[in-house]
């Protein structure tokens, strides 16, 4: 195998993805699994490789990528931002096309934290009006 022009990382959540692009006819593959093998909804496939499409480079490059980490949402913008970050490293011209279509800008939304006293982040425990007493003799 051909050693890779630029490797990125990206990530989205939880989910880590490093990603190596190599000159190449345009395969996708994602820890050793064709990207349609690995995402099987055609919106976290089309959102993964959004950054090809939008460079018109997806039939130039080959996109070998390992990912860890969260769920398959998570993964799939981790490889996007990937993806993105090593297009521009590779062509400083179409970093203005990624930027427009946002593809360079890391999503910093992550799940909240749990506080002590809730069952999760926000959620209380039932309030109760009436508690249970004990009886006391008179």
């Amino acid at each position: 195998m051909t050693p890779p022009l630029v490797q990125a990382t990206g990530r989205r959540k939880r989910a880590v993805a490093r990603v190596r692009i190599r000159p190449g006819e345009g395969r996708v593959v994602i820890n050793g699994r064709d990207l349609e093998d690995y995402f099987p909804s055609p919106a976290h496939r089309s959102g993964a490789i959004e950054a090809l499409r939008v460079t018109d480079t997806a039939s130039v490059y080959d996109v070998d990528a390992t990912i860890s980490g969260g769920g398959l949402t998570g993964q799939s913008g981790a490889l996007r931002l990937g993806i993105a970050r090593s297009l521009e490293t590779l062509d400083g011209d179409c970093r203005e096309k990624l930027k427009r279509a946002g593809l360079l800008t890391r999503d910093p939304r992550k799940k909240e934290s749990k506080k002590y006293g809730l069952k999760k982040a926000r959620k209380a425990p039932q309030y109760s009006k009436r508690r249970l007493r004990r009886h006391e003799p008179s």
